[in-house]
């Protein structure tokens, strides 16, 4: 998983999320709130992202998720926690946020 620590954000996560293409999820599980980005036009590949207060400011933690969960209950997939799609995107994030501020 890479992480991005960025000063707090003067915007609404939901709004700042969706103009950066990610859609609200949440867990039915855990009640988890994440967001994610699709790569085309189906489900899956897709990026997925935390968002956590940390230390006066947001701290991302983001992964491609290559495809859905194998088995029906299971949380587990085939997800990239490295690589450059993943420092791309993270990259992605970082130039917007500094555009904004």
């Amino acid at each position: 998983m890479k992480y991005l620590h960025t000063e707090a954000i003067g915007m609404n996560m939901k709004v700042l999320m969706n103009r950066l293409g990610y859609h609200e999820q949440q867990s039915p599980r855990t009640g988890t709130v994440s967001y994610s980005r699709r790569l085309g036009g189906m489900p899956y590949p897709r990026f997925h992202l935390y968002v956590d207060p940390a230390q006066g400011g947001l701290l991302f933690k983001l992964h491609l998720d290559a495809k859905q969960p194998s088995y029906q209950g299971q949380t587990a997939h085939s997800g990239e926690y490295e690589g450059e799609e993943v420092a791309a995107e993270l990259e992605r994030i970082k130039q917007y946020l500094a555009a904004q501020g």
